[in-house]
């Protein structure tokens, strides 16, 4: 049967108007002023705005890490990421060292089998030989076309030469990759120095990964790129002296993508000072959260284009995974839960605030991710030919983020207290209602094939 939404407004990166969206078979059929009723269950949307679903393209559901396994699943965080108004997730295959490509992603794809919103994978590279060189280019045959590569964390970490063997690679076969920039060696240093001092709270851990040690990381890659002239993704950019070397790096011609996190732009350093230890663990992530200049230049960028997606890295543990590192920061699990509440977020405090409009919240939750990511024109737009991927939002009403109101599994919620602008009501995933007035419906997600990059 059709579905006709009607008298809403559909946001595009372009503008927002008023138009019907008829919905058949997983699709959209048509979008315009006064579709005809006939055979169409109709929806009233009148005063409720239309996006395209939202695509998150940096989530971690089920992956073992820290000597645990993160508390989110295909299943639960697909729920949670339902509930937000994410339609489509994109996780990453992570094969652990000496394993291949194709092993990594058959162990994701049976995580994955649970999953009941769409998704796709990244694929990690943490080491690099024949056999990983010749399956990037079968990785692209099955779909996967972007690649995650760390500039921290030894057992992740790929030797400069290797990197840039790689990047090379994925310019041969029309890959992307993204990248955890960070300078491990001084890190590793840094966190020595505060053991040796007896500084073992988590007030250690933002002194001991600065913004410079980001920064430099950034420009390190940037240059890197440059000589191999590949475009890049910075993932979860956390810092504005970050931001100044992407922005360098554009007036040399570069081109590079930029991916920031909700709680960069809503949180500040000082939630580390908490003498409450769990108060502080519950906020401990890589790159950790910054400053208020670091948090106003973010905003400023997503405003003017600099930042091209807004993912969560969703990466979640219970308050009694994080109690792991009690008496030593460095053995906190490291990640913060944020799939359900990014929508809402973005919203309030960028739309409503006026620091962005709707038409940039679309572009960086739902165009340019699909683009980026080559699941466009399927995926981020409302268009005839699309899936029926659609939020209907109310900007009207008014609400607070609780830990007790969430379906992501974990006990906390970083944003608790947070007051919110607006309410998700309904949300169709391929022309299934997923999610009515907070309640999430029984739906399957599918794997997205995605092609090259088109933004």
């Amino acid at each position: 049967m059709k579905t006709l939404l009607q008298g809403g407004a559909v946001v595009s990166g372009t503008g927002v108007q008023r138009a019907d969206v008829l919905l058949e078979n997983g699709l959209i059929i048509g979008v315009g002023p006064d579709l005809p009723e006939e055979d169409a269950r109709t929806v009233d949307c009148t005063g409720r705005l239309l996006f395209p679903g939202f695509i998150d393209g940096h989530t971690h559901f089920d992956l073992e890490v820290c000597g645990t396994i993160t508390a989110d699943d295909f299943r639960t965080g697909g729920r949670a990421a339902l509930r937000g108004g994410t339609t489509t997730v994109i996780d990453f295959a992570a094969p652990d060292k000496g394993e291949t490509l194709s092993h990594g992603l058959r162990r994701w794809q049976e995580k994955a089998a649970c999953a009941v919103c769409d998704y796709g994978f990244h694929m990690t590279i943490d080491d690099w030989n024949e056999t990983i060189e010749k399956e990037t280019g079968e990785m692209l045959k099955q779909g996967i076309s972007s690649f995650k590569m760390y500039m921290t964390y030894p057992a992740m970490m790929l030797p400069e030469g290797d990197m840039y063997k790689a990047l090379l690679r994925l310019k041969e076969v029309g890959g992307i990759a993204g990248v955890h920039c960070e300078n491990s060696g001084l890190i590793d240093a840094l966190i020595a120095d505060a053991k040796a001092a007896g500084r073992m709270s988590p007030a250690s851990h933002p002194r001991t990964r600065p913004a410079p040690l980001e920064a430099e990381a950034v420009g390190h890659l940037l240059r890197m790129a440059q000589v191999a002239d590949v475009p890049v993704i910075i993932v979860h950019l956390s810092a504005k002296e970050s931001l100044q070397e992407v922005c360098a790096a554009r007036k040399r011609g570069q081109t590079v993508y930029v991916e920031t996190c909700p709680h960069y732009l809503l949180l500040e350093d000082s939630v580390y000072d908490n003498p409450d230890y769990m108060e502080a663990a519950k906020f401990v992530c890589a790159p950790p959260i910054r400053k208020k200049e670091d948090r106003e230049a973010l905003w400023e960028a997503l405003k003017n284009g600099e930042i091209q997606t807004v993912a969560t890295d969703h990466c979640s543990f219970t308050l009694a995974q994080k109690r792991a590192g009690r008496y030593d920061f460095t053995k906190i699990p490291g990640g913060l839960p944020g799939v359900e509440h990014r929508g809402i977020l973005l919203y309030t405090y960028g739309v409503a605030e006026g620091r962005i409009s709707a038409e940039d919240m679309c572009r960086v939750l739902s165009e340019n991710p699909a683009k980026l990511y080559g699941c466009w024109p399927q995926k981020g737009v409302i268009a005839p030919g699309s899936d029926a991927d659609i939020v209907v939002f109310n900007p009207n009403t008014e609400g607070v983020i609780t830990a007790a109101d969430q379906v992501q599994n974990v006990d906390y919620t970083p944003y608790e207290g947070f007051r919110t602008k607006g309410r998700i009501e309904q949300v169709y995933l391929r022309g299934t209602l997923a999610v009515y007035h907070n309640r999430t419906q029984e739906t399957k997600g599918e794997f997205i094939r995605r092609g090259k990059c088109l933004l």
